[in-house]
């Protein structure tokens, strides 16, 4: 699976195209979508066309928090202190900003502003699993790479929002992950690869860490706006001029116009190349010194600040692999003896203040800097964890649990300050109100103004519906 390559496709830059300078064309069209591999000129093509149609072009985006290796929903936003200690788990509930509800004592900020989220105890996380954990980042059962030969084709929901919302800014990509591994994220599929995610690893100098999440003590690379060998701005521009000349005899003989628009949009992929406000936009270091304090030092909460700049500047869909391993992921904490995860005690419970603090500064930022009605915030994993602890010859670890899970939301302009469903006394199953991943599916796509009966063709030519199951917004959202 080679997921991780980039594609810009439409330039076909292996396709003769009638008249043509045939190897020195094609050679400076896959040089030109080599450099960084951002693909957009469809993607700008929909969004012009949008507007020439009256369709209001909305500045909403969503940033998911992926908690990779599924979170134990009793041990953060569903416990069940009234149980016996092997089901009830170490952690003690507090009291939060919504009268009678109760969260774990290792998320204080959130429970401080509890008004502004969205608890959802009731998520059916069926046929989901890890490696790839893609059931509930698509909204559909049958991404199952495991146990569906084509689970991987199905279409991540950010991809579908990528083609049919694109970016907010056109010199940004509309999806940008931040991954540990290809197999924690979802990707394009049946769309095609130019609806992948933009790697943003690869564009930010970030902290490194080792799989059991000890810094490294050095940074990454930002290498992806490097132009390669001796090709600099100067050569890339001589090369597009070139590219305008040969276009140029084509559109002599084309009365459609539609050689401009290709050259148009081809234009502002090239800009966001080179151009400034993507670079900026990834580069952490012209964040306010007092900004890049608030959100602090730790890998996932400089990404987390990343996010927020990057909707800030137009991307439209942002994931974040919280993870340090490249496994399963740092949440699966079985804590086997012997294993790299740990338990409830040792592995889940110094996850907890990093990632309160990351969500909750992030929700306060948006709120302060006005864009919090158009951010949809979610956190989530794939699944829960098993009631009881002690799994595997654990002492205080829970294996994975596809029957409930709980995860949360905030921002998007929606109604806030609930809990949505419940789960059974012990925790085991949903109580009430069931809470399927096409409806979470459905909720992004009312947000994101994606039509809910839009459909894609599969590999045989066949249409798919983008919203799986019968799936619906939730209504308590809206």
């Amino acid at each position: 699976m080679s997921h991780a390559q980039h594609a810009f496709t439409n330039y076909y830059p292996l396709v003769n195209e009638g008249l043509t300078v045939r190897s020195r064309r094609n050679m400076l069209k896959a040089g030109l979508a080599g450099i960084a591999g951002l693909s957009v000129p469809d993607l700008l093509q929909t969004r012009a066309a949008a507007v020439d149609l009256g369709k209001p072009m909305s500045q909403k985006s969503v940033i998911l928090l992926w908690m990779t290796g599924g979170p134990s929903h009793i041990d953060t936003w569903d416990p069940k202190p009234d149980r016996p200690f092997n089901n009830r788990g170490p952690f003690a509930p507090i009291p939060t900003a919504l009268p009678g509800t109760f969260i774990c004592e290792h998320l204080p900020k959130q429970a401080a502003m509890l008004d502004k989220f969205t608890v959802i105890r009731s998520v059916d996380p069926r046929k989901s699993s890890h490696q790839p954990n893609q059931v509930m980042q698509t909204g559909n059962r049958e991404a199952a790479p495991r146990t569906n030969p084509k689970g991987d084709r199905h279409p991540a929901i950010a991809s579908i929002v990528a083609k049919h919302h694109g970016p907010n800014h056109p010199s940004m990509p509309p999806y940008v992950a931040f991954m540990k591994h290809p197999t924690h994220i979802a990707w394009g599929g049946w769309l095609g690869k130019q609806y992948d995610p933009f790697i943003g690893n690869r564009a930010s100098v970030l902290p490194q860490y080792d799989l059991l999440g000890k810094p490294l003590n050095r940074t990454s690379g930002a290498d992806l706006f490097r132009l390669p060998g001796q090709l600099n701005v100067d050569r890339l521009a001589d090369r597009r001029l070139l590219m305008k000349d040969l276009d140029r005899i084509r559109s002599g003989l084309d009365q459609s116009g539609s050689m401009d628009a290709v050259d148009q949009y081809g234009q502002q992929a090239y800009d966001m190349v080179l151009g400034r406000r993507a670079q900026k936009a990834f580069d952490i270091s012209s964040e306010p010194e007092k900004y890049r304090q608030r959100y602090g030092d730790h890998l996932w909460c400089q990404q987390t600040l990343l996010a927020r700049r990057l909707v800030e500047a137009g991307v439209s869909f942002v994931t974040l692999d919280l993870s340090h391993h490249t496994a399963s992921g740092t949440w699966d904490n079985h804590g086997i003896p012997g294993g790299v995860y740990g338990g409830i005690s040792k592995g889940l419970k110094p996850l907890l203040p990093i990632f309160d603090h990351l969500l909750t500064t992030l929700v306060s930022d948006l709120e302060e800097r006005g864009l919090l009605d158009d951010v949809l915030v979610i956190a989530m994993g794939e699944f829960g964890r098993t009631p009881n602890m002690g799994t595997q010859k654990s002492v205080d670890g829970r294996n994975h649990w596809p029957v409930v899970m709980s995860m949360c939301m905030a921002g998007g302009g929606l109604r806030h300050g609930q809990v949505i469903g419940s789960s059974t006394n012990d925790g085991g199953t949903i109580k009430e109100r069931p809470v399927t991943p096409a409806d979470l599916a459905a909720t992004i796509y009312r947000h994101m103004d994606v039509p809910l009966d839009g459909t894609y063709l599969d590999e045989r030519q066949r249409p798919r519906f983008f919203v799986d199951e019968n799936g619906q917004p939730l209504s308590e959202l809206f």
